[in-house]
């Protein structure tokens, strides 16, 4: 069963976002996870890269993680580079380390139900299936920039 969001919920959690811890990022710069993560970073974002394989490393300009109970300060959101399966325990850490936690973001391929629940419950807005990225794109309208979504004709050609 896929969720559906309104362009309005999603705008809103991109722009009331300031920090974003990304779960499961790669260092390898072709693999999703690096550059959603490298993107949200130009876009203005906070990231904080959490890979316990590359904790201590450096990538983007900042240290990688080795878990989110180990990130000092606040975090708006998590977006999770993980399997749905491994979903829920990453839920109930970021839930604990993070009292104001505002959005638990799942990306492309990743659902899962029982971590999404346990966010609700404690007010956490929940995306899944989704790419912060491509939504950045979409709703800020940078997919006509690249040359998608070519529905509106330049007078700049």
């Amino acid at each position: 069963m896929s969720e559906s969001y309104t362009d309005e919920f999603l705008r809103d959690v991109l722009k009331r976002t300031k920090r974003i811890a990304v779960v499961g990022v790669s260092m390898n710069p072709v693999r999703p996870s690096y550059y959603v993560a490298r993107y949200l970073k130009l876009k203005g974002y906070e990231v904080v890269p959490v890979n316990p394989g590359h904790a201590g490393k450096e990538l983007l300009g900042e240290t990688v993680i080795g878990s989110l109970s180990e990130i000092e300060g606040k975090i708006d959101m998590v977006d999770v580079f993980r399997r749905p399966e491994h979903v829920p325990p990453i839920v109930e850490e970021a839930l604990a380390a993070f009292p104001e936690l505002q959005t638990v973001w799942m990306q492309i391929g990743v659902v899962n139900e029982e971590a999404a629940a346990m966010a609700r419950a404690r007010g956490v807005d929940v995306v899944m299936d989704r790419c912060p990225k491509i939504e950045y794109q979409r709703l800020f309208g940078e997919l006509r920039m690249g040359g998608f979504a070519t529905g509106v004709i330049s007078s700049k050609l």
